[in-house]
């Protein structure tokens, strides 16, 4: 078997940073929650409906997105 070859990891995805909130424990969200009365935290939010998630990726991709894309699935379509 041969050796993947290596290339940019950046090739792949066309990522600029990768963020998870997936690992944060209880106490971490408890601790942040009294934190944010005293720090001015604004979010940026851009909602787009799971069939168009090739468009928020291009979007992300092409620098055009602020803040965070945030694909909504239509519960009446499970």
């Amino acid at each position: 078997m041969s050796d993947i070859p290596s290339f940019p990891y950046e090739l792949l995805w066309g990522e600029r940073t990768v963020s998870s909130v997936a690992n944060l424990t209880r106490q971490d969200a408890a601790e942040f929650m009294e934190i944010v009365p005293k720090v001015p935290v604004r979010t940026t939010t851009q909602t787009f409906p799971l069939e168009r998630a090739n468009e928020a990726l291009n979007q992300l991709r092409g620098g055009k997105l602020q803040g965070s894309a945030v694909l909504k699935v239509d519960p009446a379509a499970l």
